[in-house]
């Protein structure tokens, strides 16, 4: 056992108790463990605060001065000790409830002491509660007069006394205890020296116990690099296993393929579609599985190419599959594609939760003699019951949506893996593809169909309601059809539910029969409510439709030319990009319309600007990254498999573009790392393995 594998009961003040609580708030059961809890920020202990330069907005303060007038108030639980400490500026209280005997006997009145804490205001008067006290010469000789570190902590944690200043202090215990050798490095010595990073060592000090601000800046970078890197490492090795995986041949592209692309193919295709396919193409003939994730904004053409993807498996005799999350969305795909295919006598099905009896029997029949040439469905399609006969292509729609499980249940249905095409029309900043589809080939649509007309996106506020509403009057004169759009985000939140219906009943007032007709459209509507309302707006016999998020992603109605969203504060700029997908489909102009209260949040603010001022989806997820961080952005596993602690993906792309190139070329020359000089990393792999208790190449 080493050091840093000591258990950390056993380090000095902390016991069983107190270790119980690291490990469950923090997940620290070692030494290690807690070296590698890093500060959040540091407080600058090179200067003293003047007791008149207080002020609110201060955090941490550091006092030089002289206690006097020492008394002592109530008792039993309510007792406590009060004094005052003066500097030449002014004077401040100091409070103890607890150690009342060790301050009594300790402090000396008249001794120069150094006073560190947060000041409190009570009275119109600074206080300092417990603050953290030593005599000035001591102060002097312990090194102190640099940066010091701040640790996050809990509630939980503080009742125990673990607050920021006894995890500093137990940390700078280790870091007296430890040696060079117990620090083992994991980064071969070759990266070092290229990226000019400390070693492991120095860099726990250095973050630690920064002597300057320079130390620091060397220390976090590497640590932001090795934390991308090791990422990046297990991602790669992850697609180079999966490149050499055995996977179905599509040696030719025959009559389905080339007929539909010369006779049935509706529009022209853009040059990012027709690079995209060509890259698909490479992929079906390599004798690999695909692995493909295709990313492209609203409306830039998606669809068709998966179209596209699908036929390549039925010239090639295989069956295709498209799994999308919704109902919805499934029967969209079914109705556009069983057109786009009808022509050709492709037999093309959907399976949904909604098919039962004997209707589900014969299909599944169909499908497992070969019959069904393409299944469209939603998540039923993963279910044991649904057997294929010669799977070959799967394309998995807004995958984000799906678990990782549920696609490796996709995978299996084939005798070989088939190949697997997953699409998003929420766009990803590239940084967050590295990090969460690292593992994935990466193909964009970034190009829109020619002839579509930028949406023009305006924010109203509440009080210009009538003046938007006759603006609704206007392009519904001219044949047009709307959304209005309520932020249910959660289908079980009962006041949204109500506020959308509220917001129902005043639309049709505003707008009332015979001349307009207004629908509505929820989550928690029976699915063939849904599927009429839906119907009935895709054929224009409804002007209006009052909806949920439900019609956020794929319900494609060309008619449709106003996108008005209500509250539009609540929802992330994902979203927001998404709900205003659903208009600029056809020919004519159309609009967003944001309404909100004058009550807007600095982000709210920024939100709105941003949808305001850009229509391009990778811009506005950029601004998302900025806004919200990796972890809520949308279209982004939610697992929680990507834990940074010091990198951040919105600000260190530099450093990630670095670490990838970095374990890409080490992968390229040493694919199982058996080389004497990557013994660091093939050790930190295997723990890796025992803590998740999967293979460290498919720990992600």
């Amino acid at each position: 056992m080493t050091l840093l594998s000591t258990s950390i009961v056993y380090l000095k003040g902390v016991g069983p108790e107190r270790a119980a609580v690291l490990t469950k708030e923090l997940q620290v059961e070692t030494f290690g463990d807690l070296l590698m809890h890093y500060p959040y920020r540091y407080v600058d202990r090179s200067r003293f605060t003047l007791i008149s330069e207080l002020n609110d907005t201060q955090q941490y303060v550091q006092l030089k001065g002289k206690f006097s007038r020492m008394e002592e108030h109530g008792e039993g639980r309510k007792r406590r000790l009060s004094a005052i400490f003066s500097d030449e500026s002014g004077s401040v209280d100091v409070i103890w409830f607890n150690g009342i005997k060790w301050a009594k006997e300790t402090i000396q009145p008249g001794m120069t002491y150094v006073l560190f804490d947060k000041p409190g205001l009570f009275n119109n008067r600074y206080n300092f509660t417990h603050p953290e006290l030593e005599p000035l010469s001591v102060y002097e000789s312990s090194g102190k007069n640099g940066h010091q570190a701040l640790y996050r902590t809990s509630d939980k944690m503080k009742h125990k006394g673990l607050d920021s200043r006894t995890i500093h202090r137990l940390i700078n215990q280790i870091l007296q205890q430890i040696k060079s050798h117990d620090v083992r490095e994991i980064l071969p010595e070759q990266l070092l020296q290229q990226y000019q990073l400390p070693g492991r060592f120095e860099t726990m000090h250095m973050i630690h116990q920064p002597v300057s601000m320079d130390d620091y800046r060397k220390a976090l970078r590497r640590l932001k690099f090795e934390e991308l890197f090791l990422l990046q490492l297990q991602l790669v090795r992850l697609k180079l296993l999966r490149q050499k995986e055995e996977g179905l041949v599509f040696p030719k592209l025959a009559d389905y393929f080339n007929r539909f692309y010369q006779q049935h193919l509706p529009f022209s295709l853009t040059e990012a579609q027709k690079r995209v396919i060509r890259e698909i193409r490479k992929d079906t003939m390599s004798g690999y599985q695909m692995n493909r994730l295709l990313q492209g904004d609203v409306g830039s053409g998606k669809t068709i190419v998966s179209v596209l993807t699908m036929l390549m498996a039925l010239d090639n005799g295989f069956q295709a599959a498209l799994m999308a999350p919704t109902e919805i969305l499934a029967q969209q795909h079914f109705k556009g594609i069983s057109e786009l295919l009808a022509p050709m006598g492709i037999q093309v099905a959907i399976l949904t939760g909604s098919v039962k009896g004997k209707q589900r029997k014969l299909l599944l029949s169909d499908l497992a003699e070969g019959n069904i040439q393409i299944l469209i469905g939603t998540h039923a399609l993963i279910e044991d019951p649904v057997v294929f006969k010669n799977l070959g292509m799967v394309v998995i729609d807004e995958q984000h949506r799906f678990g990782v499980e549920q696609r490796a249940r996709l995978r299996d249905k084939g005798i070989l893996p088939p190949h697997i095409l997953v699409m998003t029309a929420t766009p990803i900043p590239r940084s967050l593809a590295m990090v969460f589809y690292g593992d994935l080939d990466y193909s964009v649509i970034d190009e829109l169909p020619p002839g579509r007309k930028p949406i023009t996106t305006v924010h109203k506020y509440d009080a210009q309601r009538l003046a938007v509403y006759g603006f609704l009057r206007d392009e519904i004169a001219k044949g047009r059809q709307v959304y209005i759009v309520y932020p249910l985000i959660e289908e079980s939140e009962k006041s949204d539910l109500a506020s959308l219906m509220e917001g129902f009943e005043s639309i049709c007032q505003a707008f009332p029969r015979p001349t307009y007709h207004v629908s509505v459209l929820h989550g928690k509507m029976k699915p063939e409510y849904k599927e009429e309302e839906m119907r009935r707006f895709v054929k224009g016999e409804t002007h209006i439709m009052v909806a949920t998020t439900v019609i956020e992603v794929g319900v494609n109605v060309p008619n449709a030319s106003v996108m008005l969203i209500e509250n539009a504060e609540r929802f992330g700029l994902s979203q927001l990009h998404q709900l205003r997908g659903r208009v600029g489909r056809g020919a004519e102009q159309s609009f967003c319309i944001l309404m909100t209260s004058y009550k807007l949040s600095k982000e709210g603010k920024k939100r709105i600007q941003t949808m305001c001022e850009t229509n391009d989806g990778f811009k506005v997820s950029e601004a998302d990254l900025e806004l919200r961080g990796p972890g809520d952005v949308e279209g982004t596993r939610q697992s929680g498999d990507v834990l940074l602690k010091m990198a951040n993906l919105a600000t260190d792309k530099a450093i990630l573009e670095t670490a990838r190139d970095a374990a890409t070329g080490i992968l390229a020359t040493d694919p199982d790392l058996s080389l004497p000089g990557h013994a660091g990393l093939r050790r930190y792999l295997q723990i890796m393995q025992e803590k998740t208790g999967k293979d460290w190449s498919t720990v992600l």
